[in-house]
């Protein structure tokens, strides 16, 4: 495999490139809102963003600021090295069903323990997913969960020839 061709930022934006390994969690100011089923599900200016190398930034919103009861737990679990085992939500409101559309870390490791009580969401599972009103592109990639917006440059892990970086 070939070695990724770095896109460099312009003036306020950031690469992905330059996001650490392992992961950074930092607090997030902006604005975050949610749309599922034409139902504002999170609002908030309280986020977390994790910030790996090579991902787009996934934001964990607090569970104070997500409409709860639209969340159903789901099966399954998957592994993070750096963060711990994550459990999954679906989305549910009336017939209107998003299969596993976010995560979260019951019992996260110490260095992300911040995380506990906050959860991710793929933003396409969602029908509007911004962030200080920009509507963010999902990272490619089905497993993937970063966030794409105008200010963050890739190539990005998901991405077709992504395989082996």
């Amino acid at each position: 495999m070939s070695a990724p061709v770095i896109i460099k930022p312009s003036t306020g934006q950031e690469s992905v490139w330059d996001y650490p390994r392992p992961p950074r969690l930092e607090d997030f100011r902006g604005v975050i809102r949610l749309r599922f089923g034409g139902i504002l599900i999170a609002e908030t200016r309280n986020a977390k963003r994790v910030l790996e190398t090579s991902h787009p930034p996934t934001y964990y919103i607090p569970l104070q600021d997500i409409a709860a009861k639209y969340l159903r737990k789901a099966t399954g679990e998957s592994y993070c090295e750096w963060k711990g085992t994550a459990q999954y939500y679906s989305l549910a409101i009336e017939n209107n069903i998003a299969e596993k559309a976010a995560w979260y870390y019951p019992n996260p490791s110490p260095a992300f323990a911040a995380l506990k009580n906050h959860i991710a969401f793929y933003a396409s599972a969602l029908e509007e997913c911004t962030v200080n009103g920009e509507q963010v592109k999902p990272q490619p990639g089905e497993f993937y969960g970063g966030w794409i917006t105008s200010n963050i440059v890739g190539p990005f892990k998901g991405e077709p020839g992504s395989e082996g970086w």
